[in-house]
């Protein structure tokens, strides 16, 4: 099998030292490597240095093989399977790699953010909202959920409890007692809350009208941001696909890693896979072309002119 592409001829003909009419006349439908071969057997000095220089010399490969045209280097990776396209995008620049994000739906996308690491999913989230209005926009449940988390202390909640309005502390204490609070002591209530048992507690966490749940956990989350992990993932996804167009959702994945990115751009077919490789700088393509798929490159070298 060989990869047939535009070989820049006139390149070839001069580092083999040939006139232009002789060079024509004898290999105008012949291989490089046939080319290179049959002038070697003849003596060429520069030919039996170039058959050497071949297996290594980046630039002389980028010039033979005319990797600086886009559709020659999209010609050589039609033929290349998913395993030795993959092994370009470690040498990829990440702006390079985010820009292939595009090829994806915004559906595709959020799935992909769904499986990242908490922690990455609220980078994202955080370069598109701010924390006023991830606590807005989220449905009350989640704000439930991180209420009542068993990872959620609750001296950090009395703490917190603090800096809300007596009224909503008393509304509070009333929704779990059934009772009318008659010492509205600001401090006496909070004393009051840190007596209730622990699901005494949560019910009156969760009967907070939505204005004071979301300052609380604004404030919870300010202090201690790794809180913000404990939403869903889906929620999250939801939120961005609500407010927020595709080309800001990979705006924001640029503060994913590599590794990430990286991988998601792994799902797409090839076709579109090779369009995003070819994108990369060509030195670095040419390099990676002949040290990481050399099989690949004895094909392009074996094919016709």
């Amino acid at each position: 099998m060989s990869i047939q592409v535009d070989t820049n001829l006139a390149y070839l003909q001069n580092k083999l030292g040939i006139s232009a009419q002789i060079f024509t006349e004898k290999y105008a439908n012949k291989s490089v490597t046939e080319i290179i071969k049959e002038e070697a057997e003849k003596g060429n000095q520069l030919a039996i240095a170039l058959a050497s220089e071949l297996l290594n010399n980046v630039n002389l490969v980028m010039e033979i093989f005319g990797l600086a045209n886009s559709e020659n280097r999209l010609e050589i990776m039609s033929e290349m399977t998913d395993e030795q396209l993959n092994k370009f995008l470690p040498e990829m620049d990440k702006n390079d790699l985010v820009q292939g994000l595009n090829f994806f739906t915004q559906d595709k996308l959020l799935k992909m953010l769904e499986q990242v690491e908490s922690e990455d999913l609220v980078k994202v989230v955080l370069e598109l909202f701010s924390k006023e209005e991830v606590m807005r926009l989220l449905p009350e449940d989640q704000l439930d959920k991180l209420l009542q988390s068993t990872e959620m202390d609750k001296n950090k909640l009395l703490v917190h409890l603090k800096s809300l309005p007596p009224v909503y502390l008393a509304q509070m204490i009333e929704n779990v007692t059934g009772s009318e609070v008659e010492d509205t002591n600001h401090l006496n209530m909070i004393k009051t809350l840190d007596g209730f048992n622990p699901l005494e507690f949560k019910d009156a966490l969760v009967s907070l009208q939505s204005t004071p749940k979301q300052e609380l956990v604004l404030s919870l989350s300010k202090e201690h941001p790794e809180l913000m992990q404990l939403f869903d993932p889906h929620s999250y996804a939801n939120m961005m696909n609500t407010y927020k167009d595709k080309s800001e959702v990979v705006k924001a994945m640029n503060v994913l890693e590599v590794d990430n990115i990286t991988e998601m751009i792994k799902e797409l077919p090839e076709d579109l896979l090779s369009i995003v490789i070819a994108q990369m700088d060509v030195d670095k393509f040419a390099e990676t072309l002949m040290k990481k798929n050399p099989e690949v490159m004895a094909q392009i070298i074996a094919g016709n002119v």
